[in-house]
């Protein structure tokens, strides 16, 4: 409905020969436009109608095949870490062969094995070294999302490692407990790579979340999610033949890489750490018993109060943690993650220990205000135009080039960053939003203030056509950042920029 009101206003403002009046709210600091040409991209309008026999409809897209729930899920192992060595971590970029179908051998990538990657859990204030080695045949990054580390490390475009190539990287974890994941970032390969099944998790943990009795024993209560999307030209992983520049979205689901997954439960109260890691499709997750469950956390941290609901909806790269109460359903009617369709993504069986004590979920509860009175009222001083579609994406009317530096910030000082997602003839397209090295925090959504569960700190954010949302954006770190579409085929068409904190 909302595709068709949009092309039908637009014909209107073509017939009528109109221009749309300019919505910038004035400020009383300069604000950097970072060179916005709004009349150049209405006139991208007429472009984007030719050849878009390949645009995906992300109005309609493939619905996702229930699991059968045949398949133990695989919980990623946990990265040790090295003895006897001048470095912590080593994670290794690599080619692997993975079974996801009977007798079939499926040509991925992973980090340290055949595909996806072990999580790695670093402490608050900890800082280690990781030996990054690249065994690809093609170039790669390792790009450490939502950690708060200087530009040099952060492993964005510009820190492109070549195939047989070993580098060293420094991370601190200086920011609160969080779920983080880490991925390839090259230019024009990343949507690629990340197919292909480079990701894997990044935990910041910390002693007071232990203190607060939230479940925290890693693949027992505490379960890591990465769910994804993907197409199969025959047994193989063909992106080439499969990718499409609006983002490649497909009708098999996998769960930490497992096909047909399954999870056998144990204890009344889980915690799930959920990675939307698809390059383009957004997820609703609702429980199939139509029940409810509490999010407790957001990309960066904890929320300010625990949020009970019946359905979150995530797009690429966002994090949530979620608790589930089992103790409270019955155990003879079949239970499930499901998506917005009702199909099952991830079906539970039941092997709870009744004795097990429970835990109280209203008892992670900070009573700070999430934004001050000071923080709401900072003028906005940066704008990004988010628009276009397939390879005519753009942000402020330009693609993204390695030599050119969009915006400057000083490090520490917290700026209102404005980002206006603009529609176009076709109606526009939901563009997920991801600032490196910082976690944000969203101050409004076209002037309201934004919904509990966004009340937390975040790295990405979705934005509905013709949608404006403020942001705080704080960056702790120097260097030069990225910020992007996480749609992975938009990142790799040019849909990105950089900043340089100072």
């Amino acid at each position: 409905m909302k595709r068709k009101l949009f092309i039908f206003i637009g014909l209107l403002l073509l017939l009528a020969g109109c221009k749309s009046p300019s919505t910038n709210q004035p400020s009383s600091k300069p604000v950097e436009h970072g060179n916005m040409h709004s009349e150049d991209s209405m006139g991208m309008d007429h472009e984007n109608m030719e050849g878009m026999q390949g645009h995906m409809d992300h109005d309609d897209i493939p619905p996702l095949q229930a699991s059968k729930g045949i398949k133990e899920l695989t919980i990623p192992p946990l990265l040790e870490k090295k003895q006897d060595a001048d470095y912590d971590y080593e994670v290794v970029a690599q080619e692997g062969i993975t079974e996801f179908f009977e007798d079939g051998a499926t040509k991925t990538y992973g980090y340290n094995g055949d595909l996806l990657g072990p999580t790695m859990r670093l402490k608050k204030g900890e800082t280690v070294k990781v030996k990054v080695r690249n065994e690809l045949k093609e170039p790669t990054t390792f790009h450490w999302h939502g950690l708060e580390v200087p530009g040099s490390e952060d492993g964005g475009p510009s820190k492109v490692i070549q195939p047989g190539e070993t580098k060293m990287v420094t991370l601190k974890a200086d920011q609160p407990a969080a779920t983080l994941w880490y991925h390839p970032h090259p230019h024009e390969l990343t949507a690629k790579q990340v197919f292909k099944g480079l990701a894997g998790m990044l935990y910041v943990t910390d002693t007071d979340e232990d203190a607060t009795a939230l479940p925290h024993t890693y693949g027992v209560d505490d379960i890591p999610l990465i769910f994804q999307d993907r197409l199969f030209d025959g047994e193989q992983l063909n992106y080439d033949g499969l990718m499409n520049n609006d983002g490649t979205i497909g009708d098999i689901s996998i769960v930490n890489g497992t096909m047909n997954p399954k999870l056998t439960i144990t204890q009344p109260i889980m915690r799930f750490r959920i990675l939307n890691g698809a390059n383009a499709r957004n997820y609703t997750f609702r429980l199939s018993n139509a029940g409810t469950f509490t999010q407790i956390a957001s990309d960066g941290g904890l929320l300010s109060e625990p949020i009970e609901t019946e359905e979150i909806t995530l797009s690429p790269s966002e994090r949530a943690e979620i608790l589930i109460d089992f103790s409270k359903m019955d155990p003879h009617e079949p239970i499930a993650i499901t998506d917005e369709a009702g199909n099952a993504l991830l079906p539970f069986e039941w092997k709870i220990d009744e004795s097990t004590e429970k835990l109280d979920a209203a008892a992670w509860t900070d009573n700070t205000p999430f934004l001050s009175e000071e923080e709401k009222s900072l003028p906005v001083s940066k704008e990004i135009e988010l628009f276009g579609m397939m390879d005519k994406v753009t942000i402020n009317g330009k693609k993204f080039d390695p030599n050119r530096i969009d915006f400057r910030q000083e490090k520490g000082v917290s700026e209102v960053w404005e980002i206006y997602n603009k529609p176009d003839m076709m109606g526009g397209m939901i563009h997920p939003f991801h600032i490196h090295g910082t976690q944000f925090k969203i101050i409004s959504r076209d002037g309201k203030e934004p919904e509990p569960h966004e009340r937390g700190w975040k790295d990405s954010v979705l934005i509905e056509p013709d949608e404006r949302v403020k942001l705080l954006v704080t960056f702790p770190e120097e260097g030069i950042y990225m910020y992007h579409c996480h749609i992975l085929e938009h990142e790799d068409n040019g849909m990105m920029g950089q900043v340089e904190v100072y």
